[in-house]
């Protein structure tokens, strides 16, 4: 599930904790917000659910990358 909350995550945002890239932002409902590898995510979410709006993104790892043509490089 995705929820409009926030801009997509990006390579700048970390996993609060283990430092792997976010894939999932829990924005707390008491303020503030965690960020989680898919990893992390998947342990945590169960239980931040009632306190927290999930933007799950961890559907990203399994897109195929785009290709670039050669002249465009």
């Amino acid at each position: 599930m995705t929820t409009a909350l926030a801009p997509s995550l990006n390579a700048a945002d970390r996993c609060d904790r283990c430092g792997a890239q976010a894939y999932v932002r829990a924005r707390l409902h008491a303020g503030g917000e965690l960020l989680f590898c898919a990893h992390h995510g998947r342990e945590h979410l169960p239980k931040l659910r009632e306190h927290a709006d999930i933007q799950d993104e961890s559907d990203r790892l399994h897109e195929t990358p785009s290709t670039v043509p050669d002249e465009e490089r």
